[in-house]
């Protein structure tokens, strides 16, 4: 990676990377769909396949990713789901265990649950919020895998604590930092080993484009780009340009996100008909102080519980007119989903329940559109 670094996220998100401009190369960068790359007849050099993942489409965003996280190396992958995969197969064998958040993505879970156990991998699920959840560590314990934010309450968590106790023990960590991007947390500067980002969400940005993006050391990613050369989940050029496109607006977008988070989630909180919201930026948060500590911005997931159960949030959502019904997230348009429909629909209600996800709880992802409408939408769907 030796491309200037700049200091502004702004300006890392659209220049880092970028080769240096010459008379008449293209001011936008070209995509290079070529499966292969002529090599050195003396053998000497790296072998750029794009199933390894090293086009120069590829390794423009990866500069791009360090210079946003403050690593050394990344990668970018077919997905978020391939990235966790790739994460935490690259760290664990058989006979390993793990710690994980509760609070954390159904998908992650169906993960853990199904395909590491199966490959003999263990899981013990703790509350990192709350202290001794050290307790949980075994002597077989390799990786912590945290998610902060979190998925869909919006937890927040003291990473440099975590890093601390989990290194302590000789483990790894592993943190989806996808709801804060880059620009609102970067965990690698709270110790974190490994940060996993859905790029599909606010790194993308316009809900076109499915990748993830790893980012850590030069020691740990060697070792990741290692086991994803034989996986083979890299992302295809074209992905990885329209991936490049959005991060050049990162900066811009989540200055919007942040203040229309905290526009609907200070409306939410006296509306009537609002139950309860979960936002982070508001006092009434039990992660509040913290998340004043460690964020730059709060962001613009807002999760908040109707009342009149689970019902009542389906009439919600099907009365809005400006926000639509649709799962995913970090995307220019507002999008709203109940997650006992989407992203947790593998838990139990009562599983649900214990990590925070009540009855009548909506997800809010929201958009650039000017705070007002989006207010007005959501007090006439409150009212139908």
């Amino acid at each position: 990676m030796n491309s200037p670094r700049f200091s502004g996220p702004s300006t890392r998100a659209v220049h880092s990377g970028e080769p240096p401009a010459e008379v008449g190369a293209p001011v936008v960068s070209p995509i290079v769909p070529s499966t292969t790359f002529y090599g050195d007849p003396s053998g000497e050099g790296e072998v750029l396949y794009t199933r390894y993942g090293n086009g120069p489409n590829h390794m423009l965003l990866a500069e791009r990713l360090v210079a946003l996280e403050g690593g050394e190396d990344a990668m970018v992958l077919a997905s978020g789901m391939a990235a966790m995969a790739c994460a935490l197969l690259s760290c664990l064998r058989a006979g390993d265990h793990l710690v994980a958040t509760h609070a954390i993505y159904g998908g992650t879970r169906v993960l853990l649950d199904q395909e590491l156990s199966r490959l003999g991998i263990g899981t013990t699920y703790v509350d990192m919020t709350e202290a001794g959840w050290e307790r949980a560590f075994r002597p077989e314990t390799r990786v912590v895998l945290a998610e902060s934010p979190s998925n869909p309450v919006l937890r927040v968590l003291d990473l440099r604590a975590i890093s601390e106790a989990a290194h302590a023990r000789g483990a790894l960590v592993i943190v989806d930092a996808t709801f804060a991007s880059p620009i609102n947390l970067r965990p690698l500067e709270h110790g974190v080993d490994l940060v996993m980002h859905s790029a599909t969400k606010y790194l993308g940005g316009h809900s076109d484009v499915t990748a993830g993006a790893l980012i850590g050391s030069a020691e740990r990613m060697a070792v990741v780009r290692e086991r994803a050369r034989v996986w083979g989940p890299a992302l295809d050029p074209h992905a990885c340009w329209l991936l490049e496109r959005g991060i050049k607006t990162l900066a811009l977008r989540m200055e919007r996100h942040n203040a229309n988070g905290m526009a609907v989630a200070r409306w939410a909180e006296t509306a009537a008909g609002v139950a309860r919201v979960h936002y982070p930026g508001l006092p009434s948060h039990p992660d509040h102080e913290l998340a004043r500590r460690v964020l730059d911005g709060f962001g613009g997931m807002i999760g908040i519980e109707v009342e009149g159960g689970n019902d009542a949030a389906t009439r919600f959502v099907g009365a809005l007119r400006l926000a639509k019904l649709a799962p995913s997230l970090g995307g220019v348009e507002t999008l709203v989903s109940e997650p006992r429909h989407t992203s947790h629909v593998h838990m139990t209600p009562e599983e649900r329940a214990a990590n925070g996800i009540r009855e009548g709880f909506i997800r809010i992802s929201l958009g650039i559109e000017d705070a007002a409408d989006l207010i007005a939408d959501f007090e006439q769907a409150l009212n139908a």
